[in-house]
């Protein structure tokens, strides 16, 4: 069948089974009839075959079933279901609705900006009105009073005016859009702090709520609800586990006491008690954020109200077994908590040399323990597989067994070491029991073996996968020469060294050796000595010699003692000739 044609048919199916509910007074959303679809085809029991295209009976016994079960006011696996297509179609994270929140907030001022941004104005009166028009805009964007409040405008206007006076609109009108949108945001934040300031200085404020104040009464008030609510669920959860162990070792009591509903109640419960802790979380984060206050406040009203929608999906477990019934089934019995269990085989832990191939992981080993995804959100996956669906919580502190990328507990040492021999036997088991309820395919989380039932809530997180990092003590030792020495004493670089050292060798060639030994070291060692014999030489030099010649001698007489007034003189050289020296 082609796949246009197939979701023809199915859409048909659905369209159908909604109007056969409402006919009986019963208004069923399309996607719980799609899941209610999907739950009674994977049913073996049903006789559907998914490798083959629906004749027309087979439509109509779907139909059929489908209502049936839809309309079964008694059934707390549908109450199971209906409360998993409630919460998957109202939760989201909490940055998906802040996100969507400002979203649906931006698209409100869409039209006030667009006219700021958009406006000409010219004359006196059109720009009186633009500043009005921007004073609003303020008020609604920071959600901090009415704009229909004198005296909120007013004060908003004094603040606005202290950072924008309306001398400048001129400039502001020069401006593209976009800066336009960023100016006016920024004004919003300037003028939101500052009334906020003079709130605080209690010189202004008008209208701006006492949002810490109303948080820190809200918060405590709504978990203490769900922490209540949460108590209870885990009560029941435990009362019924306690019976339906009882009912596991007495064979006549099970007959009597019919415990597939009493586990479809336990489910029921399980259910919701893994809702609230998913909600409980997100208060116990908003109760330490002070800032965003106002996007808090609605974030905790949306939960509150989605809180309180969860607990009409709780009625059906509670008219099949009211507490009168409980109170005898109880008697004799003491009813353990999840804690309980845990702390009972706290010491019983896997040994590692009783597994060869197997990993297992163990807190002092793994770094990252407590944030491994285990499957069947923590239940010992032995047990629900051996008792038909009993749901015991696993011991991580026994240890958790890697298999295929996926980790396992269980609620004790001996179911570890039986689920560890043949892990495929126990989770076909499981798949199996899955398919006759389920409400066991998200309680458990199996929706990657059931991929057509994956929520929305799950699906960001499919491909996700948190590998475990492992921790261990290693030593490590290096040898001081793990390799043979490869250094080559005789190697040079220098020319010159290696040019020396052949010359040397060359002069070897005519020396010769000798050796001479005595009486007092001929019975000591041998010795021997080699020498360069001296060779002939001889130098030749100049001698010293040396030349000099005469010293001038010159005199000149008469210059004094004469009797004229004329002075004449006569000169004499005395100086020898260069032949008498």
């Amino acid at each position: 069948m082609p796949p246009t044609q197939a979701e023809s048919v199915i859409k048909n199916i659905i369209r159908e089974i909604g109007q056969e509910c409402a006919g009986h007074g019963e208004i069923v959303s399309e996607t719980l009839a799609a899941f209610m679809v999907k739950a009674v085809v994977l049913d073996p029991s049903n006789g559907f075959n998914m490798d083959r295209p629906l004749m027309k009976s087979d439509v109509q016994k779907l139909v059929k079933l489908c209502v049936s079960r839809l309309l079964d006011g008694k059934n707390p696996s549908l109450d199971t279901i209906k409360m998993q297509v409630y919460f998957d179609m109202n939760y989201t994270s909490r940055e998906e609705f802040l996100e969507e929140h400002h979203r649906v907030l931006e698209s409100r001022l869409g039209s006030v900006m667009r006219e700021i941004t958009d406006n000409r104005a010219c004359a006196r009166e059109e720009l009186e009105s633009l500043y009005r028009k921007i004073v609003s805009y303020v008020l609604l964007r920071s959600g901090l009073g009415s704009p229909t409040d004198i005296k909120i405008v007013r004060e908003a206007t004094a603040a606005l005016q202290s950072i924008f006076p309306q001398a400048e609109l001129g400039t502001f009108l020069t401006l593209s859009k976009k800066d336009k949108e960023r100016q006016l945001k920024e004004l919003t934040m300037i003028v939101t702090g500052i009334r906020l300031f003079n709130r605080d200085c209690g010189k202004g404020g008008e209208g701006i709520d006492d949002l810490p104040a109303i948080l820190r009464e809200a918060i405590p008030a709504t978990t203490q609800h769900i922490d209540s609510q949460l108590q209870t669920a885990q009560d029941q959860a435990y009362r019924y586990t306690a019976i339906l162990e009882k009912a596991a070792n007495n064979p006549f009591l099970s007959i009597e006491l019919q415990p597939h509903m009493l586990k479809e109640a336990l489910y029921n419960v399980r259910q919701y008690e893994v809702f609230l802790q998913i909600i409980l979380p997100i208060f116990i984060a908003l109760s330490n954020l002070w800032t965003s206050f106002q996007d808090e406040t609605v974030l905790i009203s949306v939960l509150s109200n989605l809180t309180t929608h969860l607990v009409p999906f709780l009625g059906a477990h509670e008219l099949l077994f009211p507490e009168k019934v409980i109170q005898n089934l109880l008697d004799g019995l003491t009813v353990k908590t999840d804690v309980c269990r845990v702390k009972e085989h706290l010491e019983d832990r896997v040994h590692l040399a009783d597994f060869r191939k197997q990993e297992w992981l163990f807190p002092e080993t793994t770094a990252n323990f407590d944030k491994l995804l285990i499957q069947y959100r923590g239940f010992c996956a032995y047990t629900f597989a051996t008792t038909d669906g009993l749901l015991l919580p696993g011991n991580p502190a026994i240890g958790i067994l890697k298999y295929k990328e996926k980790y396992y507990t269980f609620n004790t040492r001996d179911a570890a070491y039986l689920f560890a021999e043949n892990p495929e036997n126990y989770i076909d088991l499981i798949r199996e029991k899955a398919k006759k309820n389920a409400e066991l395919i998200q309680l458990l989380e199996l929706h990657q073996q059931f991929e057509t039932l994956i929520p929305y809530s799950h699906m960001k997180d499919v491909d996700k996968h948190i590998k475990p990092i492992t921790k261990s003590e290693s030593s490590t030792q290096t040898d001081t020469h793990i390799l043979p020495p490869t250094i080559v004493r005789s190697y040079e670089w220098n020319e010159w060294e290696l040019r020396r050292k052949a010359i040397k060798l060359a002069n070897l060639r005519q020396k010769a050796t000798h050796s001479v030994q005595t009486d007092l070291s001929h019975m000591r060692r041998e010795n021997c000595s080699q020498v360069y014999p001296p060779k002939d030489a001889g130098t030749q030099s100049k001698r010293e010699g040396s030349s000099r010649v005469p010293r001038p001698q010159i005199y000149i007489a008469g210059l004094r003692g004469g009797q004229g007034k004329v002075t004449s003189g006569v000169k004499v050289n005395l100086t020898r000739a260069v032949d008498e020296t």
